[in-house]
């Protein structure tokens, strides 16, 4: 992965999946069957998040909205359960993978 991706620091912004916003809430994850990998996607920008949500899988009848996080709220998120980070681009290509 190449060093283009901007610093990430505790107080950036960065944009997350959200999976039935506003009641049951959850970030959504994906999981590589191939690398047998959890993961939660993120992105710079919302623009780049919609645009690569359109190939993500997703579950009938549930909504989904892109939201703005902290992306040191993001780190603990994922660490406490158990997911890695993925900076993708908007093909869903990896820019940058993260162990939290």
């Amino acid at each position: 992965m190449g060093n283009t991706t901007p610093d990430l620091t505790n107080d950036r912004w960065v944009w997350v999946i959200v999976q039935d916003p506003g009641k049951d809430e959850q970030f959504v994850g994906l999981h590589d069957e191939k690398s047998d990998v959890s993961f939660i996607p993120f992105f710079l920008e919302k623009d780049i998040a919609l645009q690569c949500f359109v190939n993500m899988p997703r579950e009938a009848g549930k909504k989904y909205e892109a939201q703005a996080i902290f992306y040191g709220d993001l780190i603990k998120a994922s660490a406490e359960n158990d997911f890695l980070l993925y900076l993708l681009d908007a093909e869903g290509m990896i820019l940058k993978d993260i162990t939290p």
